[in-house]
């Protein structure tokens, strides 16, 4: 169908041990560390999350990618959203899966990068547009760090100049000449995670590779950013990354001012959300929205606590049969509002509670309930037009 909607997840590629992330985080660091050690924080909080069977898989390995394309491919996931980590020239981080998957023209799925365009720190840092990756995992050592004015930068972002967009392009062109990355009009989409992060350059990098890509004969890139409500606007093109910051609560001046005085509290419980209220908030902006060049966004789960413990936000109450008819709505709407790309949060976010995959609490019917929601909406579709014959 011309009007399908492609349902793209966000994938994370930090399942794999690097030499940066034993630096930062110690020997054998990867996402499932802080998995594997998460505690429930209250009565009826489910952690840790234990993927089925167990399976802490490895990212570097084909074995693993494969068992996720043929899950991907079975339930209805068009393609991949993977989390591009480039630094600078000399520093380009968690590269294996998009690797696998570029060398193995067998493995058909679709994808497309988003750059996390920040700096890695510390999680005392204060330095800003920077990731914490661990919290929990920082140590007394980092403390020590901290007395010795380090600024606790891990991994720092630089954009550079021309020469440095050129050979960040070129990188990037290997996937997106793949029949397989996601591009719309001759157009290769290039997610940014960070239109914040120095808008000028980002601008002026921008037109630089637009005009590389047309010149390796493209239309040009089709940018899309993580819709941050108009400020430091840098693309036509955007993307609501959910559960957004207004998906979690209503932003009322009484909301704004508990906020705040909440925000004095250290140390006591992670803030718990209710599954339905977040996604009726979501279901509610999309439904007003009228920005025809905002792909929307959605999410299976939320609860970031085993990286953030009692820092962290939960959703609570969410279940299969929530997700799918709350999922079936937003891509009914997607169909009415002409969106042909609708992100979900995520396929693989183990840390943040945020994926698709099986694990042992669920097993795979949070993908039932995916397919389920795709079905439904096609067959009311079908209905509708024997009708109207």
């Amino acid at each position: 169908m011309n009007d399908e909607v492609k349902i793209v997840a966000n994938y994370l590629p930090q399942f794999h041990e690097i030499p940066e992330n034993n630096q930062f985080w110690g020997k054998g660091y990867t996402d499932w560390v802080a998995v594997r050690n998460a505690k429930p924080l209250f009565d009826g909080h489910n952690q840790p999350k234990v993927p089925y069977a167990q399976n802490y898989y490895s990212l570097d390995t084909y074995d693993s990618i494969e068992k996720q394309v043929k899950l991907a491919n079975q339930y209805g996931i068009y393609g991949f959203n993977i989390y591009h980590y480039w630094f600078n020239n000399d520093l380009n981080l968690l590269t294996k899966p998009a690797q696998i998957i570029r060398n193995s023209s067998e493995l058909q799925i679709h994808y497309m990068f988003t750059w996390d365009n920040a700096s890695w720190k510390r999680t005392w840092s204060a330095v800003k547009h920077a990731n914490d990756w661990a919290p929990v995992n920082d140590n007394n050592e980092n403390q020590e760090n901290k007395s010795q004015n380090s600024t606790g930068i891990l991994a720092e972002l630089i954009y550079g100049t021309e020469n440095d967009w050129k050979n960040h392009f070129e990188y990037l062109l290997k996937y997106f000449k793949d029949e397989r990355y996601i591009k719309e009009e001759n157009m290769p989409l290039f997610g940014i995670f960070n239109p914040d992060n120095q808008p000028k350059v980002l601008k002026k990098m921008m037109t630089f590779w637009n005009k590389l890509a047309q010149e390796n004969g493209f239309d040009g890139v089709k940018f899309i950013c993580k819709n941050n409500h108009g400020e430091n606007k840098i693309s036509s093109f955007s993307f609501a990354y959910e559960p957004g910051n207004s998906a979690w609560e209503s932003r009322t001046l009484v909301n704004k001012v508990w906020k705040y005085f909440d925000r004095k509290k250290t140390g006591t419980k992670p803030k718990v959300y209710q599954y339905e209220n977040v996604w009726r908030n979501l279901i509610h902006r999309a439904k007003k929205s009228h920005d025809k060049n905002l792909c929307f966004g959605c999410f299976v789960n939320f609860d970031d606590s085993p990286r953030r413990g009692c820092n962290g936000r939960i959703i609570s109450g969410g279940t299969p049969k929530l997700f799918e008819n709350y999922l079936a709505q937003l891509i009914q709407i997607c169909k009415l509002k002409k969106k042909t790309i609708l992100f979900i949060t995520a396929w693989n976010e183990w840390g943040e509670g945020a994926y698709l995959e099986p694990d042992e609490s669920n097993g795979v019917e949070y993908l039932v309930a995916l397919k389920n929601a795709i079905i439904s909406v096609n067959e009311l579709e079908d209905n509708s037009l024997d009708a109207d014959e």
